[in-house]
């Protein structure tokens, strides 16, 4: 017994030796952070670059794969963005009216360290532009409308605190365009850029779209502002034409349209529809260029509706409704038919009157010609026989 015991109190000894070597091995591993972790931006107008080098030492971890822990967001932001990654850089879009902030470290995989993974100490790295200006000196209230898929157009108001004397400036970029590029046609309200009309943007979809409106004074420094869209998202479509009302029974109303002209694709549409039914009105919508709809009261006196449309969830994640379409409608007629009703007696009686009128004259005529013929022959036989 002595020896079983003797046995079992050895074994456990060799388990606990074992993992305190384990832990022991294991504190040893160590990896530096990445080297030079930067922020750098390219002159894209947001679409940052975060650059690093490897770390120091990795001599006795040639064998093995490292990889990289990155986190970053604006400065304001309560959520991170993480990627893991085997690269030595990443970039990303950031909104520069904020500042950057980011953090780096290096992951060793468990099969390089006795089964458990090993992380670097954080590096970190922050980004500011240079504030210029005061912020009354921004501009106010952009707003940028994709029309139709076809063409953008972005208007703005004046900063709270510049004269007309100051001149603004947008500059755009897109994934695809060498350099950031200013807008080729102002809109103008007395001589001063409120907006710009955009040339046609050619693979620009589903990309994030960079735009940058600062300005110059000769008395001040202008603050500049900073957007990110991405276009299928500003989308405003056409309105539906050529619309349809059809009373198919007394209980069912057919509503069908035209799809809107255009690129946008038939799929990507959704439609909101207005019915009115007399005085009543409700709002419905569908993914289908026709609708029926059950009437309240087959004596309902007039039935009118009007339909817009707007880019659905499955060609963006947003969108903007367009105009409302002009209204058709469908009237009862029951003033139609109640003329009908009393208007065709009245001329079948009139056609007969006028018929009967025409043949008395007819024989009045006749009448009055044998008897004109009779005094005719009368008076020759007088002159004859004189």
């Amino acid at each position: 017994m002595a020896f079983v015991h003797l046995d079992v109190l050895c074994f456990y000894s060799l388990l606990i030796c074992t993992a305190f070597s384990s832990v022991s091995s294991n504190a040893e591993i160590k990896v530096n952070p990445p080297q030079d972790f930067e922020i750098v931006d390219p002159g894209y107008l947001g679409y940052l670059s975060l650059q690093w080098q490897p770390p120091l030492f990795l001599d006795k971890f040639e064998e093995c794969t490292i990889e990289y822990e990155l986190k970053y967001r604006n400065i304001d932001s309560e959520d991170w963005k993480t990627i893991i990654t085997k690269n030595l850089h990443y970039n990303d879009g950031f909104d520069l009216n904020k500042g950057v902030e980011a953090k780096i470290h290096t992951l060793l995989p468990p099969h390089c360290t006795n089964g458990s993974e090993v992380q670097s100490l954080w590096s970190e790295a922050t980004y500011w532009k240079s504030p210029q200006g005061s912020q009354e000196t921004k501009i106010q209230e952009m707003d940028c409308v994709y029309y139709n898929w076809q063409y953008l157009l972005c208007s703005w108001k004046p900063g709270m605190g510049v004269h007309f004397h100051i001149s603004y400036q947008l500059f755009y970029w897109y994934d695809g365009l060498d350099h950031a590029t200013q807008c080729p046609d102002y809109i103008k309200v007395d001589g001063q850029n409120i907006g710009c009309r955009f040339p046609h943007l050619e693979a620009s979809d589903y990309k994030d779209f960079y735009i940058c409106v600062n300005g110059s004074s000769d008395s001040h420094s202008i603050r500049p502002s900073y957007f990110i869209f991405q276009l299928q998202n500003i989308v405003k479509p056409l309105p539906p034409d050529y619309l349809s009302l059809t009373v198919k029974n007394s209980e069912e109303v057919n509503l069908k349209w035209s799809m809107p002209q255009g690129p946008i694709p038939a799929k990507c549409f959704i439609y909101e529809i207005e019915f009115t039914e007399d005085d009543t009105t409700w709002v419905t919508t569908t993914v289908e260029n026709e609708i029926r709809i059950a009437r309240i009261s087959n004596e309902s006196q007039q039935l009118c509706f009007l339909v817009r449309s707007k880019v659905n969830i499955y060609c963006s994640d947003d969108g903007i409704w367009s105009e409302w379409s002009d209204e058709q409608c469908w009237k009862d007629d029951i003033w139609k038919e109640t003329l009908v009703f009393f208007l065709t007696p009245f001329a079948f009686v009139s056609l007969f009157v006028l018929l009967v009128t025409c043949l008395l004259l007819y024989k009045q005529k006749a009448v009055l010609k044998t008897i004109f013929q009779r005094k005719k022959e009368v008076f020759s036989h007088q002159d004859t026989f004189c």
